[in-house]
């Protein structure tokens, strides 16, 4: 066994290595950039080498760097974690070529399954389910007919220079393939000027179901089951779970099976995993295959009760997997929700800067976070977005979804935005709950972005409730204050009125009667009088008690004067007014906001990387402005109107913050 491992990796991951190296009692070294030197990852490590600029080009992809660093501290394996260099043939060939061992597939199974095409080859060689189709040139409309019988409809019609939805039909019949073929090579002459159009099959309602693999060097390869990956969001996945709610038996051991045929194909030594698409009708085709460690392991480890990264160590080592296909434990249910630092009420920009307040949920009763950030830490610019990774195990599926609601809402951050909100809203959705789900179930519900009003609250009173309780307590730890006057006391009143800011200047007003009870309150409000008691203080920003006798956990925290609560993934701000304070509220002037359409402010913190436009110059509608880029995303402002440019207020290389201006029009 090493004695000595190198993680070239960052963040949640570099950290998960690191605790499964310690229990092992292998010393570790983390590698940083300038952007990382006070990481979290960086403090967990035995030690850590310094390996250059922020941007990952300059630092974490940069090979020789690495390679130097293992030598410089005497490591002898190095993990790659997933992301940067994990899956790059190079670099795992020259790190065995210096004596190094690389924790992961060999060079060339990461090379055989890296080509997609060749990938593909293959699979169908190891008899692997790929998706049926014609890639040849077809002659005219009645051999496409003919092709698309064989392959059995419904079939996807495409142009081999397609894009952007141009020159692609899906015909479900004879008549359909016989027009969409015309239709497609026409579209396809016209748009691009090339007329060449293939046939596949469609896979209809397609769920992402991947299944986890592991080989070792002599000879033994298993499937640990399937992980449900179809919640995802322009291709990232947001939500995976273990096992899936669609699959059956008997579908599951034919995927596995197919998997491990795959495996063994490449002589695959490590973990990794093999990507399905899933038809509504259990049909399975082979999709790609990922040579490394996947995000959404820590599910697969929960049902099975196994610790992939240390089998991964175990394998490179030379050692035998320790267990067959059939000892390979499934027990109850996983959920993984990734926690990124992105506004979704901003169509999901990155939110970049210092966490003024981290405070995940306890790992106890099933919860896990797998996390690479703390308390008074910086999320940089320069990486992705994620900052945790919740993992819960439960013994049934809503078991599942129960824990991670409750674990979602004693999750608080503060000082970026997250999208907790969003996953809030996706576990609450009755088609997610019922598992009746695939790969467009975002796309469907939230096509349009995703608002406050998307994260209906199950009883909205509630909220209301927990502010005027919240408030009642602050007046009684006021009325406590010493040197009050004798007889002029400050004395607490049971009638109150909930006022909650519902935008624009429009407000909604409701009564409520706190009344003191035992160690708890009685809040009546509606004609409904319910019991609430803390169990938790008000200086904590997660509270805990209990309402009607039920367990919650909510965020209370004060903003001013009012108090601002979420519960659920729904988020109210109200202030606790006495009466006649509230009718004085009702009639204070609504301020507007400012008219900021005379300029172009920064949608997110990021670098300026470029600005298309100069003092004076006249801009149409729909013209490039300026570019942002930020946690490796590329964000391009364009004009909403014709405007003329009165002022370039940033230049280029410039760091923004959110609501910075950039530009201002005439």
């Amino acid at each position: 066994m090493f004695t000595k491992i190198l993680i070239a990796n960052r963040g949640e991951i570099a950290g998960r290595v690191i605790k499964t190296a310690k229990k092992m009692g292998i010393k570790t070294v983390a590698v940083y950039s300038d952007a990382d030197r006070d990481a979290r990852h960086v403090e967990l490590a035995d030690e850590a080498v310094h390996i250059g600029a922020p941007p990952s080009r300059e630092s974490y992809l940069v090979m020789d760097k690495i390679i130097g660093a293992c030598k410089q501290t005497g490591a002898q394996a190095v993990h790659p974690g997933y992301g940067f260099l994990s899956e790059n043939e190079e670099f795992a060939r020259r790190v065995e070529e210096e004596g190094i061992v690389f924790i992961g597939p060999k060079h060339a199974s990461i090379a055989a399954m890296g080509d997609k095409i060749a990938s593909k080859k293959l699979a169908a060689e190891a008899r692997v389910n790929t998706i049926p189709g014609h890639n040849a040139a077809i002659s005219g409309a009645k051999e496409a007919v003919e092709i698309a019988k064989k392959i059995g409809y419904p079939v996807m019609i495409k142009a081999s220079a397609g894009g952007g939805g141009k020159g692609l039909r899906v015909a479900y019949s004879d008549k359909e393939a016989f027009e969409g073929f015309t239709a497609c090579q026409n579209e396809a002459r016209n748009s691009f000027g090339d007329d060449r159009v293939f046939i596949e099959k469609f896979v209809e309602e397609p769920r992402h179901i991947e299944i986890q693999v592991l080989g070792d060097g002599h000879g033994n390869t298993v499937y640990l089951w399937e992980r449900e990956c179809s919640i995802q969001r322009r291709h990232q996945k947001v939500i995976e779970e273990a096992p899936s709610p669609f699959l059956d038996d008997a579908t599951r051991k034919a995927m596995g099976e197919q998997a491990v045929a795959l495996a063994k194909a490449v002589n695959y030594q490590s973990a990794g995993t093999v990507e399905f698409v899933v038809g509504k009708d259990k049909s399975f085709y082979f999709l790609e295959m990922n040579t490394r460690l996947q995000v959404e392991h820590p599910v697969t480890e929960c049902i099975t009760g196994l610790d992939l990264v240390e089998l991964m160590i175990r394998v490179a080592a030379g050692e035998k997997l320790p267990f067959k296909q059939e000892e390979i434990q499934r027990n109850g249910w996983a959920m993984e929700c990734r926690i990124n630092a992105e506004d979704p009420f901003r169509n999901f920009l990155p939110s970049t800067g210092r966490l003024v307040k981290y405070a995940p949920p306890k790992e106890e009763n099933g919860v896990r976070v797998d996390t690479g950030v703390y308390e008074g830490g910086e999320i940089p610019m320069y990486y992705d977005s994620m900052i945790a990774k919740l993992i819960v195990h439960g013994k049934d599926r809503l078991e599942a979804i129960r824990k991670m609601r409750e674990a979602l809402n004693g999750f608080a951050i503060r000082g970026i935005n997250s999208n907790i909100p969003f996953q809030a809203a996706l576990l609450a959705h009755p088609d997610f709950v019922g598992g009746n789900f695939n790969t467009g179930f975002i796309a469907e519900h939230y096509g349009r972005g995703f608002t406050a009003e998307a994260v209906p609250h199950d009883d909205p009173m509630f909220l209301r409730a927990l502010a005027a309780v919240a408030n009642r307590k602050h007046l009684e730890r006021a009325s406590r204050i010493s040197g009050q006057l004798p007889g002029h006391e400050m004395e607490i009143g049971a009638d109150f009125v909930v006022v909650t800011d519902l935008g624009g200047g429009n407000t909604e007003q409701v009564p409520v009667k706190v009344e003191k009870q035992g160690g708890g309150f009685e809040v009546t409000m509606g004609g409904k009088t319910s019991r609430i008691a803390f169990v938790t203080p008000l200086r904590d920003i997660v509270i805990r008690g209990t309402f009607d006798g039920e367990p919650f956990c909510a965020q209370i925290e004060r903003k001013g004067l009012a108090y601002r609560v979420a519960h659920n993934g729904t988020q109210i701000e109200a202030k606790v007014l006495t009466p006649r304070a509230a009718e004085l509220n009702a009639l204070m002037p609504f301020k507007a906001p400012p008219d900021l359409s005379k300029f172009l402010l920064s949608p997110m913190p990021g670098l300026l990387v470029d600005v298309a436009v100069t003092k004076g110059q006249k801009v149409m509608a729909g013209e490039k402005l300026a570019v942002i880029e930020a946690m490796k995303m590329e964000n391009i402002l364009t004009a909403t109107q014709d405007c003329v440019v009165a002022e370039v207020a940033a230049s280029k290389g410039e760091s923004l913050a959110v609501d910075q201006v950039i530009l201002k029009f005439e």
